[in-house]
């Protein structure tokens, strides 16, 4: 379980406020996709979350650990077991798209993997796996820096999965991507879901959001304005966005 409690965050010289007292309780299983207008907050929201930017104020625990009461392992959990995606794939551009999926993000991988190279067939048949189950097994062999955007970051979403993430983070992850490329995307996200309990927060187009996400949530002026389950939004819900 997930629990937030008080987030906020302000930036600027001015401290302009982005966040202002958000929380929520997530479960296994959710695919949370996060709305709202621009500044509301979407993105600054997930970062956050991933610990890409400090929090001014806010209670976080994860499976029973104090995110922030106790640092050092907080912060190793969050690395190990969370995946952040952001709208541009972080990928060695000179390594393949088999590679990049299997040696993965550092706090993920064994030294001696990432300095080696070298890979279990088990996973070698994982990565391959996750990387068809995207559409890209054609593209397994080719270097990150001759995919498109929407390839690459479908690397990355097979990159996590390899390396079982618990939590997805993911801002705007299907852009770029032409529709039946992003209905994949968001059906391979959802089933895992179902089938093994893998969390999604993630930005989404209002319309796959409705179809996809199990939960909703509407940003405004940087607080969680509607939560609610999955389902096509109200007129009300709706405004602003």
């Amino acid at each position: 379980m997930i629990t937030v409690e008080h987030l906020a965050k302000a930036v600027g010289e001015e401290k302009m406020p982005v966040l202002q007292d958000v929380g929520f309780q997530l479960e296994p299983g959710e695919l949370v996709a996060v709305l709202g207008g621009s500044g509301s907050g979407k993105s600054t929201l997930l970062r956050c979350l991933a610990l890409r930017e400090k929090w001014d104020r806010g209670n976080f625990r994860v499976d029973g650990t104090d995110i922030f009461g106790n640092v050092f392992t907080g912060k190793r959990k969050i690395r190990r077991e969370w995946a952040y995606l952001e709208q541009n794939a972080e990928l060695n551009p000179n390594r393949t798209a088999l590679k990049n999926v299997l040696i993965g993000q550092s706090a993920q991988t064994p030294l001696w993997r990432m300095v080696t190279g070298m890979v279990r067939s088990d996973d070698y048949m994982g990565a391959m796996d996750e990387l068809d189950a995207l559409g890209l097994l054609d593209k397994a062999k080719m270097k990150t820096s001759q995919l498109s955007g929407g390839e690459r970051q479908r690397v990355a979403i097979a990159r996590a999965l390899t390396h079982g993430a618990k939590v997805i983070l993911a801002d705007e992850p299907v852009t770029g991507l032409d529709p039946k490329s992003a209905e994949n995307v968001m059906e391979t996200l959802r089933r895992l879901c179902k089938e093994t309990g893998l969390i999604v927060v993630t930005v989404l187009p209002i319309e796959l959001a409705e179809r996809f996400a199990t939960r909703i949530w509407v940003l405004e002026d940087g607080r969680i304005k509607h939560d609610v389950k999955g389902r096509r939004l109200t007129v009300k819900e709706r405004m602003n966005l």
